[in-house]
């Protein structure tokens, strides 16, 4: 019997370090191979739970929070660009690059999971906001998102405006905030394993293994 291993993924869409640590871990899955199968759910996180309707520069954001200077900024960014494209991720930053709410978005990821639609609409989000700049607070551009993974339009832009998920996507944040989850991405495997960070392909191809290991004594 080929055993299971299921990812529970807490994240938030304007972190640029989830999309790297998927895309590490999705190499990881494949060096698997047959050796297990993978079960991937995405858990909401906000970043900025307070962020304004229109939303903040990137640069004020890095200055407030982590009190970069605009060099630092710059030079994080940078890494970011790089290290993305080493995995095939299109960050571009521009003096106009912003940083919005993401509460509607994960509102519409949780609703999309009851559709078996969620991995493809997060991919989605994160090309959306880091290579298209695009303003995914949103409703119309989320709406137009959802459509273009296949979600019903319609539904979604229904959900949204009546905030169907808004509370159990605020449970679901305390929830991990109560598991001592205080930044993203973080990793639960099998519901007990938890992997911080976006850690590379093989130190999550090592994590794995131990796991894969310990399951089966």
């Amino acid at each position: 019997m080929i055993p299971t291993l299921k990812i529970d993924i807490v994240s938030d869409v304007v972190c640029p370090w989830c999309a790297i640590g998927y895309a590490q871990l999705q190499r990881a899955i494949a060096d698997l191979g047959d050796r297990a199968e993978i079960d991937i759910r995405w858990h909401p996180f906000e970043l900025v739970p307070d962020m304004p309707p229109e939303g903040k520069s990137t640069a004020d954001h890095l200055r407030d929070r982590y009190g970069a200077s605009p060099e630092q900024g710059q030079a994080n960014r940078q890494c970011i660009v790089e290290t993305g494209a080493a995995l095939g991720i299109d960050f571009r930053y521009s003096d106009t690059s912003r940083i919005y709410s993401t509460h509607k978005a994960h509102q519409l990821l949780t609703w999309a999971d009851e559709q078996g639609k969620q991995t493809a609409l997060k991919l989605a989000l994160f090309k959306a906001y880091f290579t298209g700049q695009r303003n995914i607070s949103d409703s119309d551009i989320l709406v137009e998102i959802a459509g273009s993974v296949g979600l019903d339009p319609a539904l979604a832009r229904s959900h949204l405006d009546a905030g169907s998920y808004a509370d159990q996507v605020s449970a679901e944040m305390e929830h991990w905030i109560d598991q001592n989850v205080t930044g993203v991405p973080a990793f639960i495997i099998n519901g007990k394993y938890m992997i911080p960070g976006a850690q590379d392909a093989e130190t999550f191809g090592r994590i794995f293994d131990r796991i894969l290991q310990k399951e089966a004594a």
